[in-house]
């Protein structure tokens, strides 16, 4: 999995690992714009560069067999990895593509990722990961899954 240096267009490979607890001391809501530590409950991930502990990412995922569903409870990228100056693209592309991938290691092809944007922010998932509106959330399904997991998940 790689993300983009915005600046040149190289491409850096990434690596997304569970949060561990030492990790939640650096996770800060200025920067993380949440306080994380509440997600400790849930699978938390982090997504970072190979060779660096900077985390650029974070993604809190609640698995629910009985609809065959991965659900996305919080997602952000860092700071200064948002809006028109960021210094890195796909950092939630990749993230949500995480996402996919256990949904489809768990469910096959029923698999399904939600989440529960706020609504300014709907439209960009419905544009980039086309993703649907699901009543109050917005959910992605099989094929479009695999073709969110392809998108992101090469070299």
């Amino acid at each position: 999995m790689v993300i983009v240096k915005t600046s040149t267009g190289e491409k850096h490979h990434i690596v997304i690992t569970p949060v561990n607890t030492n990790d939640y001391k650096t996770i800060t809501k200025k920067r993380y714009f949440f306080d994380w530590k509440k997600e400790n409950i849930f699978e938390v991930y982090k997504l970072h560069l190979i060779n660096s502990n900077d985390i650029l990412g974070l993604i809190s995922l609640q698995r629910i067999p009985t609809e065959w569903r991965v659900h996305v409870r919080l997602l952000t990228v860092s700071v200064e990895n948002q809006g028109k100056h960021k210094e890195f693209a796909n950092i939630a592309g990749n993230l949500l593509a995480h996402a996919a991938k256990i949904a489809i290691s768990e469910y096959a092809e029923l698999a399904c990722v939600s989440l529960r944007p706020k609504t300014e922010i709907a439209k960009h998932y419905m544009e980039k990961y086309h993703m649907i509106a699901t009543g109050l959330t917005l959910s992605i399904e099989v094929p479009e899954i695999l073709n969110l997991i392809n998108r992101f998940d090469h070299d």
